[in-house]
Parts: C-alpha cells; structure tokens; sequence
C-alpha cells in the first residue's frame, strides 16, 4: 500500500528553501495550535538539530503554564528548549510602544540572545496565510504603503541589537483550517491561548469581526483574493527595495534626499528609521522627517518609541 501524499503543511516545509536538517535552527513555540503543529511537522520531517525557543510575556494568569507545556514538548520531541521571561507590559511602557509592539520587540530581543548563545542565526515561525491576511488589512486600515501591505516574506533578514536573524516562515501559504486538520490527524498537543478571542486585540477584531462580515455581505471567502493582493505587492516591493540605496550611514544627508523620487525617498527613511532601532515606523512618523526637507524651520520631530528625529547641519539623525 503506498504512503499517504504530504498534506498543506508537509508540502511547505519540504519546499521551503534555504532550510537544511542537518542545520541547527530556532523554532519560536508559543505553545498554541500553529507552533505546536509546526514544531511536530518539522521533527518528522527530519529536523533534529531545533532549540524551541519560548518567551512568557507574563500577561495571562496561565502563562507559566504555557511555558512549562512548551519544555514539555521539546522534551517530548528530543529537542533542546530555551524559555524566558519578561514582563512586556513593563517592557512596552518603557519604550513607549503598545503591548503588541512591546511584546513582537521583547520577543525578538530574546531570539537574538538566544540565537548568538547558540551560535544559530536561523529562526522559524508559524505564521500562515490567514496570518497574512489579517497583516494586510491591519497595514491597509493603518494607511501603509506596499512595504506593509506587502505583509511577511517567507524569508527576511531582522538586525537585532547588532545582530542579524534570518527569519524563516514555511507556513505563509498554509491556510488555518489546514493546520487545524494536521492537528487533528496528527494528535498534536496543544494550548489554547485565550487572548485570542480578546477584541481589544485589533488583530482579533478583524478575525473574529472584520474579515466574517467581508465574506458574509460579499457571498465569498475574501482571504484568498486578500493573501493574493499581498503577494503582487510584495514582489513589487521587493523590487522598489532593490531600487533603494541601503540606509547604511546613521546619518542622511538633507541634499541627497531631495534628489531622489519621492517614493523611494520614502523607502529610504523608513528603512533607516527601522535600520536606528524605532520601533513601529508609522506614514506620519516617515512625513514628519520628510517634512524635515523643505524647511528650515523644523529642527526636530517625534517619531515612534519615543525617539526623535534631528537636523542640524544639513544632516539627520535619530536620538
């Protein structure tokens, strides 16, 4: 009798590139549903060098639980497990960012400890394509341009504290409902995270809410006609990126700029307010700078996680 077919899930990882078993590589494991199923579907697709890398974020009653449950399971699965700790709320309100900002920050300032403690700068997540989805209309409703709406790359390279990860997402055209099945099919074990049905959550307000309504008064699923928008976006970003001069100097000359297109004038100043650490660069955070150009009068402007933004000399730089 031959072997069952590889299912949505054993598919992606098979073909997602740059990735090797016999490599060491990061796998962040929340302990719900999506990294449970990606952890087990990489275990038995020959991985056996992972560190499953957990982080507690201190902001439920039971998450001491979820990260006993993550050690568990990478015990279980005969893989190394690194967890941490860290009180985001304190964390986000020092930086001067929202929880959700506060804690994608917090948990990429952990990956990157544990990633240079191990010597290992790949890192997997288990993002998939309603993941992507939601991102796009977040990005869309918070006015961005392609670089959001353009959403996750299956592959990207993040500089965290003068370190670089390479960051990989297998499961970025892996529907929900497909990993829900690989679950179920395969017994994986997992813990619900309640916060997931917080509306105070705008990503959950959009799942639960938003993306229901669209279906519904449309008479059709809208995710895949959403997901297929934020891949054409995404390859024309990548090409606009690669029109864009790297933001390399952690000054940007006031001359230089205004000789550029203003599109790619604006790619240049997000990239580099991102390239100095300010976290969740927003439009209004990018005009404010490029507002910085065609006056004199503006010698300093606010931008995100409480930093600014100053010109002096025909130069700009972030404090």
């Amino acid at each position: 009798m031959s072997a069952n077919p590889p299912g949505p899930v054993e598919r992606a990882i098979a073909e997602h590139p740059r990735l090797r078993r016999n490599q060491s590589a990061i796998v962040g494991v929340s302990g719900g549903r999506d990294s449970a199923v990606l952890l087990r579907a990489l275990v038995k697709a020959g991985y056996h060098h992972l560190i499953v890398c957990h982080l507690d974020h201190q902001l439920r009653p039971e998450s001491q639980e979820d990260a006993l449950f993550v050690g568990q399971l990478a015990h279980d699965l005969g893989q190394v497990s690194e967890l941490g700790v860290e009180n985001v709320r304190q964390f986000a309100k020092s930086r001067k960012l929202s929880i959700e900002a506060g804690a994608r920050e917090a948990r990429y300032a952990f990956f990157a400890e544990i990633a240079r403690a191990h010597w290992c700068p790949r890192i997997i997540l288990a993002h998939h394509a309603d993941d992507q989805v939601e991102t796009f209309l977040l990005n869309l409703l918070r006015g961005s341009g392609a670089t959001g709406l353009g959403g996750m790359r299956p592959i990207t390279a993040r500089e965290v504290h003068g370190g670089l990860l390479e960051i990989h997402r297998p499961l970025l055209s892996v529907w929900r409902e497909e990993i829900t099945e690989y679950a179920d099919h395969h017994h994986v074990k997992f813990h619900e995270d309640a916060s997931n049905l917080d509306r105070k959550y705008m990503r959950n307000r959009i799942r639960h809410d938003v993306l229901p309504a669209l279906s519904t008064t449309l008479e059709r699923d809208v995710r895949r006609a959403l997901w297929r928008s934020a891949e054409i976006l995404s390859a024309e970003n990548d090409y606009l990126s690669s029109q864009t001069p790297p933001p390399n100097d952690p000054e940007l000359s006031v001359a230089d700029l205004r000789t550029l297109p203003l599109a790619i004038r604006r790619r240049l100043i997000y990239a580099w307010l991102r390239a100095r650490e300010v976290a969740d660069v927003g439009f209004e955070d990018v005009e404010a700078v490029e507002r910085m150009l065609e006056t004199t009068r503006s010698a300093k402007v606010n931008v995100a996680g409480g930093k600014h933004v100053r010109r002096r000399a025909g130069r700009l730089f972030v404090e």
